[in-house]
Order: C-alpha cells, then sequence, then structure tokens
C-alpha cells in the first residue's frame, strides 16, 4: 500500500521559489571586475536569472543543453546557477586553474553550446577559441567597457545580453531526476571525468548540510563560500544558503586575498566561512600582521585536506572560531562527512577533543560508509582497521557522463570506491589515512603524480621518474620529483623544469627535482611509491 502524500518532485526550482517567496528581501554581497562591492537581494537575482532563461531561450538550446562557466564567486555566477538548471538546461562550472588540453578536452566533451566567462580568462579563451569550435555564443560576465579588445567570436557582455528580457519566465515542470550540473574531476590519470548532478540530489544534498550537526545553516546566517563556484557548486552552498535565507558573501577573485577577506568578513558581519587550508592560512597571517581579530565569524569549514591543528588552534583560541573538518568528492556532491562532536565529548581533555577533531568527521544522514579489505571484508568500526574507503547514498554519483568503456568506480553492489584509505571509530568518526591512488593534493587541488612523471620522463636525459607528495608549510603538499637519468646524460634540475613547463599546469610543477641513481621496485617492476616515501622521510624543501 502507498502512502497517500502529494508526489511534488524536489527541483533547483523550488528552492528559488522558496527564496523568492520568503527571503525576497536577504542581501546578496559581491566582489566582481566591475564593482567591488554589489549589492542586491534575493528577489533581484531570482528576476535577473529569469531574465537570463531568456536570453538563453532565444539561443535555440534544448532541454539538457550545457551551458558552462568559467567563473569567479558573484552574483552573476549564481543567477547561472538557477537560470540553466531551472530552465531545464545543465550549469556545467570549469574549472580555470586547469592546464589548457584539459580545458579543450572538457568543453569539447560536454558539448557546450555557451560559454560565460569572467573577464580575466577571455585571453586563456583567446587561445582555445579555435579548439572549442562547438561553443556557439560567448557571453563575458561584465559591462560593455570590458569588451574593447575581446576577440572571441558571436560574444556580448551580460548586461547587453540579458538587457530588455522579462522579469519573469515559465519555468517547466521538471521530473526531479533531471540533470542540473555537471562538473569534471581529474583527480587521478586519464581525461577528466564528468560527474553529472542531478535536480534530486542537489536539493537533498542541500538540505542535509543545512542540518544542525552539519553546517547547521539558518536564515541569521551570512556565509562567505571561498570554495569556488566552479569546484563542486561551492561544495553545496548555492543551493543551500536560499533554501533557508542564509545572506551570501560573494569574493569574486579576491578569495585568496587577506586584506580583501578580512575587509568582508567585519564589514559584512559574516558569520560562517568554507574552504580549503590554504585560504585560511593567508587570512590568519594577514590577521596576525595587523594585529586583528574577528569579531563576527563563528565557525569555518575546512575540506579539500587536512586541516593542520595549528590553523585550529589560532582560530579557536585568538578569534574564537570554531574550525570543522568536513570531507568529500565531486563524486559525492561533494559533502560526505562533517565533524561535530558528540553529546559526552564536553567532557574530554583538551588532547581527547584534539583527536576527535582531526578526524573528518561522521557520515551525513544519506551517506553510507563502510571500510573493505583487499578481499572486499567490510571491516569494523573500532578506529585501529583501516581499508577502502566506500560509499553511497541519493547524491552520490552512479557513473560518469558520456564515459567511454566502464567506470571501476563502483563495486558489484554499487558501492563507489572513493579511492580514499580510511580508520572508522566506534563512534562513527572516520579519517583519511592514506590514498590509494597516488595523486597529490596542494592547497586543495589534485595533482596527478603520474601525469608528472610521464611528462618529464620524457626528457631524452631522464630514465625514470618518480613523483611523490612532501609536506609544505603553506601548501600543505607539493610535488617532488625524484628521477634517473640515463647513462652519461647531464642535465639540470632548471632544465627539467623548463622542459615539463607548458606541458602540464604551472602550479603542478615540482617544487624540486632529485637526482638518484635508482628508484625502488615492487616485486612486480612497479615503481615502490611507499618504499620511496621512506627513503625520502626526512627531506625538506627549502
Amino acid at each position: 500500500m502507498r502512502g497517500l502524500m502529494m508526489d511534488t518532485p524536489l527541483l533547483i526550482t523550488s528552492i528559488m521559489r522558496h527564496a523568492q517567496r520568503n527571503f525576497a528581501d536577504r542581501e546578496l554581497v559581491s566582489v566582481t571586475s566591475d564593482n567591488p562591492r554589489h549589492r542586491y537581494t534575493y528577489g533581484e537575482c531570482f528576476q535577473r536569472a529569469a531574465q537570463l532563461a531568456n536570453a538563453l531561450a532565444r539561443l535555440n538550446l534544448k532541454p539538457g543543453d550545457r551551458v558552462g562557466t568559467l567563473a569567479w564567486n558573484d552574483y552573476r555566477h549564481l543567477e547561472i546557477y538557477y537560470a540553466a538548471a531551472c530552465s531545464g538546461l545543465i550549469c556545467h562550472t570549469i574549472n580555470p586553474r586547469l592546464f589548457e588540453e584539459q580545458l579543450v578536452y572538457i568543453i569539447n566533451h560536454a558539448e557546450d553550446r555557451v560559454l560565460l566567462t569572467d573577464p580575466l580568462f577571455i585571453p586563456l579563451l583567446e587561445k582555445l577559441v579555435d579548439r572549442i569550435k562547438g561553443v556557439e555564443q560567448f557571453v563575458v560576465l561584465s559591462g560593455q567597457q570590458e569588451l574593447a579588445d575581446c576577440e572571441l567570436p558571436n560574444v556580448v557582455t551580460y548586461e547587453e545580453f540579458i538587457r530588455g528580457e522579462p522579469e519573469q519566465f515559465a519555468w517547466p515542470d521538471l521530473d526531479e531526476n533531471t540533470a542540473a550540473g555537471l562538473c569534471y574531476t581529474s583527480g587521478t590519470t586519464g581525461n577528466p571525468k564528468g560527474v553529472l548532478f542531478s535536480h534530486r540530489s542537489s536539493v537533498l544534498h542541500a538540505y542535509a548540510i543545512c542540518l544542525p550537526d552539519v553546517m547547521c545553516l539558518s536564515a541569521r546566517d551570512a556565509m562567505l563560500p571561498v570554495v569556488p563556484m566552479f569546484h563542486v557548486n561551492a561544495w553545496g552552498l548555492p543551493y543551500a544558503c536560499p533554501m533557508i535565507g542564509a545572506k551570501i558573501v560573494f569574493p569574486g577573485a579576491k578569495m585568496a586575498d587577506g586584506p580583501t577577506l578580512h575587509a568582508l568578513f567585519e564589514e559584512e558581519a559574516v558569520t560562517i566561512s568554507a574552504g580549503v587550508p590554504t585560504v585560511w592560512l593567508v587570512l590568519l597571517e594577514h590577521l596576525r600582521a595587523n594585529d586583528a581579530v574577528l569579531t563576527h565569524l563563528q565557525r569555518v569549514v575546512v575540506g579539500g585536506a587536512a586541516c593542520p591543528k595549528s590553523i585550529m588552534e589560532e582560530f579557536q583560541n585568538r578569534h574564537s572560531v570554531w574550525v570543522h573538518h568536513a570531507w568529500g568528492m565531486t563524486e559525492m556532491s561533494p559533502v560526505g562527512t562533517y565533524n561535530t562532536l558528540k553529546p559526552g565529548m564536553e567532557v574530554f581533555t583538551d588532547e581527547e577533543r584534539w583527536q576527535v577533531r582531526a578526524k573528518q568527521g561522521r557520515g551525513m544522514y544519506g551517506v553510507e560508509m563502510k571500510i573493505t579489505d583487499d578481499d572486499d571484508n567490510e571491516l569494523p568500526w573500532d578506529g585501529k582497521a583501516f581499508g577502502a574507503l566506500k560509499v553511497r547514498g541519493p547524491w552520490v554519483c552512479s557513473d560518469y557522463y558520456r564515459l567511454e568503456g566502464e567506470s571501476d568506480a563502483h563495486d558489484a553492489d554499487g558501492w563507489f570506491e572513493t579511492g580514499d584509505v580510511a580508520t572508522i571509530d566506534a563512534e562513527g568518526f572516520m579519517q583519511i589515512t592514506d590514498r590509494t591512488k597516488d595523486v597529490i593534493k596542494s592547497g586543495g587541488e589534485w595533482i596527478s603524480s603520474i601525469e608528472l612523471e610521464n611528462t618529464a620522463v620524457g626528457h631524452p636525459a631522464i630514465h625514470e621518474a618518480a613523483v611523490i607528495g612532501v609536506a609544505h608549510p603553506k601548501w600543505l603538499e607539493r610535488p617532488l620529483l625524484v628521477a634517473v637519468k640515463k647513462p652519461d646524460a647531464e642535465v639540470t634540475k632548471e632544465e627539467i623544469l623548463e622542459f615539463m613547463t607548458g606541458k602540464v599546469a604551472k602550479w603542478w610543477l615540482p617544487d624540486d627535482v632529485l637526482f638518484v641513481d635508482e628508484l625502488p621496485h615492487t616485486a612486480t617492476g612497479k615503481l615502490n611509491k611507499r618504499g620511496l616515501r621512506q627513503q625520502l622521510v626526512d627531506y625538506r624543501f627549502e
């Protein structure tokens, strides 16, 4: 027997309508290329989203067509999120930090028909335009004055694009499983893989991160998302904040600028923020240098990499700000765990509390977790056993977008294999202990060690190369290239790095190159990265 409840679909459109009705006067603040402090309201935001939807409709886009963005965190980007998804299109957010070849692959693989870009990325797109022929319309997210020297074809400014369009749109009645967003992940070897989010998954994820034991978001909060909107939908915050009426403060391209962040936190009375550890290092250094204290901020969410205890202690002791670890992946929309203490832990000693807070947190309702051994046997939650971390749930991907061949990311029972090795204690707190694949995380962004190795071996003087992650005081982890020269060959560190420049993203380049006589190997002839790390355990970057 079925229950007698209305079968109302879970749509991003419903978040927009709810915010328009209940929080129309709630403020949104943005730093943009053409305005250092733009202000308007949710009501105005969604009127302009309707204008954009009407403008996109003039291009004869079909339901499911992809609308790409190369943009920072600001109000226009938020309008694109809703205009595209709620009109039946797919908002494809693109990470501009990727290497050019990856950008070309992603734009072409997604078959983006429209590309909306921040003015800062115009020179980049001008270099790529001959290789992304499927893009029919370029829209620059600024005013007319920014296009004086722009050489992109079929280009128009955002304000020109939506000018004169109606402030209402006939939003379609969509199935809740309709695709709404697309984000590519490139954490391992091979081409980037697309994760296709649905309306349903995005709404459920937004519900979950608002829960009290997760981010505890409410209309009383002012959220500053430092995590980029091109990185897994800014961790779902563009959906969660309108859902509960929180004020949003967007830092634009200034997301790693200490003075700007400090000014926004204080002048806009920001209560909660989210970002990777490197951003907080920059902010804390600025505050320290200026003998300044945060007076409104209450809590900070840290993901993308483990947060050093020193950052958490400085936030707490100097600024009375509580830092929460979180963990997730693009394939998980992305939040999977969140660290809040359980009842009874208030009596823990300081050291006992820090042991808990160092972990990545407990699984939210909606995310099931387990750890397994090499034979896929489930391991106990005792805080000692560690194994491959697997997850499943309604906002975890079931497959990759237009994947050529079969994905090996899911096991026979449908669990997603995260690629992380973890422990889970008896209280449900998960802690990442290693990664099953040798990617490096620098400032919260993935770097492929294998791609760096393949590039280095392309040099005629290099016989073999291995790349490992080494601790770094600012970026937490940076790549170290360890290379074996060919017999009688001579080459310097500078020559190797010069050879690699332009073949990988600039920020991927190793911080140092060590030359050795041989590299350790396993019995099967594979590079023994674990053995190499043990050999270089005392190595430190200069």
